[in-house]
């Protein structure tokens, strides 16, 4: 937490040490030799500062590669230059938010969700982007993560569904995967009411959020996580994970040695490794990799001390092996764990890749289904020509 704030806040720290420093100097700190050795060790502080908030500023850099041959990012005006020490929107932001609507019920309890909508003059038919909350399964509130990419999205005409799930050790999973996917089958059982394109639905989240957001895309229509809906339609047309959780088995070693046997195992699987290892890799995105796989752009730090950077590598080298469709890998240098909770000069211009990554999944996406609509009424078309030139020659 402490590399984390000190990392996305390095403008802000650099402001208000320089201006504790000139209060000192004001009061006579600097009149002897320890005050001089404070300058000092705050000029070593500012400096190193000055290297993070650099670090930040080249993300869009990043970004861009990962986009390159799939989508533009605008370098130059994606995140104005003015904007990289003050975590606010750098556009006004106009959206409509309609909180804590009721999408299910279990164990008891109501399971919520907040709606993003966009402007009036945005309206019409949107597509809509399902965002998923991290805490490592136990923790967390759709209040706290995705506000800044949802606000971003909402203002450019997507309509957003922040998601709250049930938390372990509450839950078990997949109850955590089940209510996601019940999120999404009332987000299209209710389409109509909120301007919703059903053809187009994406799905995001961070940490533990872009486990199960990974996993929704996987798993899209499994029988096995919707057996109170198994009619619903919970396919997603792209996903966009950021610092995800990609293999709970822990085959790399990246965790904690006890990640397993003293976390995963039992508080969120509520299983032994040793006696039940499929439940683990049925929960790990890394063997969930299969060729109907959306559009994929994962999102990682380099420096993630919590979900480890080499799992999201493996997710991607596995993906990329059977997937047929673009799976987009941006590595954040610099980025600690939930570096995007607020905007920065690192998470700016992920959002605005996010952005551009799932505009053009539904811009190909739409141009694929015209295709096929084509193509479907020339063969028509072909056929009955046929049996109109059969009939005639009888």
């Amino acid at each position: 937490m402490f590399s984390w704030l000190t990392i996305e806040l390095a403008g802000h720290h650099i402001a208000w040490q320089g201006l504790a420093t000139w209060v000192f100097a004001r009061h006579g700190a600097l009149s002897a030799w320890p005050g001089w050795v404070g300058l000092a060790l705050a000029s070593s502080s500012w400096i190193g500062l000055g290297v993070l908030l650099v670090q930040g500023s080249r993300a869009r850099y990043s970004v861009a590669h990962a986009l390159n041959g799939y989508a533009t990012l605008d370098l130059e005006h994606s995140v104005p230059r003015h904007r990289l020490l003050l975590p606010i929107p750098w556009r006004r932001t106009r959206f409509r938010r309609v909180l804590d609507v009721v999408y299910g019920h279990a164990s008891g309890r109501k399971l919520t969700l907040d709606i993003y909508l966009p402007p009036a003059e945005r309206r019409g038919l949107c597509p809509a982007v399902v965002q998923l909350h991290g805490g490592a399964w136990i923790i967390g509130d759709k209040r706290e993560q995705g506000i800044p990419l949802l606000m971003h999205l909402s203002d450019h005409g997507w309509i957003g569904f922040n998601v709250n799930y049930r938390l372990s050790p509450g839950a078990t999973f997949p109850d955590h995967l089940v209510d996601v996917k019940r999120a999404i089958a009332w987000i299209r059982e209710h389409a109509e009411e909120y301007g919703v394109d059903r053809r187009f639905i994406a799905v995001t989240g961070g940490s533990a959020g872009g486990h199960l957001a990974a996993m929704a895309a996987l798993t899209g229509n499994d029988p096995r996580y919707q057996i109170n809906f198994p009619h619903a339609d919970t396919s997603v047309q792209a996903c966009a994970p950021i610092y995800g959780v990609y293999d709970l088995a822990n085959r790399l070693g990246g965790h904690s040695p006890h990640y397993v046997d003293r976390f995963i195992g039992p508080v969120v699987i509520k299983a032994f490794y040793s006696e039940e290892p499929h439940k683990f890799h049925d929960a790990s995105p890394v063997d969930q990799v299969n060729e109907g796989a959306p559009p994929f752009f994962v999102i990682h730090g380099d420096r993630d001390t919590m979900s480890p950077l080499e799992d999201a590598k493996l997710f991607v080298d596995r993906l990329r092996a059977c997937s047929s469709q673009p799976v987009l890998f941006a590595c954040i240098p610099g980025a600690q764990h939930a570096f995007d909770v607020f905007l920065s000069p690192r998470s700016a211009p992920v959002i605005e890749g996010v952005h551009a990554f799932l505009s053009e999944a539904r811009t190909k996406a739409l141009r694929a289904e015209v295709a096929l609509a084509t193509t479907t009424a020339d063969e028509t078309s072909n056929d009955i020509s046929v049996a109109s030139g059969d009939a005639r020659r009888r």
